[in-house]
Formats: structure tokens, C-alpha cells, sequence
């Protein structure tokens, strides 16, 4: 049986798209843990929320022609 595996593309690809999740993470969490210091914890949940309603609208707004052909 001659399996090559995955190969060293899909593992390049898969480190770079864990090293990316992750940096976009560590930034999340930075900006969050100033955002309670400053805000407390009411605050930094609001503007958390906020941040979630801004990228579901802007996500929505890309995704409406998908909705709109399914009517």
C-alpha cells in the first residue's frame, strides 16, 4: 500500500491557520481584559456585544443576495 499521507502543504496550512486563530485571540483577549480594567465588567460585556452585532451586520450585509435567492 503506497499512502503518502497528507502531505507538507495541508500541515503548513494547518499550523498557519492555528498560529492566525491564535493571534486573533490573544488580540480579543487583550482588547477585552482593557476594555473591563477601564469599563468593569457591565462595560467590557457591552462592548463585547457591540463587537458581536458589528460583525453579524457586516456578515449579514455580505450574505444577503444567499437569503434573498432562497425566497
Amino acid at each position: 500500500m503506497n499512502d503518502e499521507g497528507l502531505g507538507a502543504r495541508f500541515w503548513v496550512k494547518l499550523i498557519g491557520i492555528c498560529l492566525a486563530c491564535g493571534l486573533v485571540g490573544l488580540i480579543l483577549f487583550l482588547l477585552m481584559s482593557r476594555a473591563v480594567y477601564r469599563w468593569g465588567f457591565l462595560g467590557g460585556f457591552l462592548a463585547f456585544a457591540l463587537l458581536l452585532l458589528l460583525v453579524g451586520w457586516v456578515w449579514d450585509r455580505r450574505n444577503s443576495r444567499r437569503w434573498d435567492s432562497e425566497d
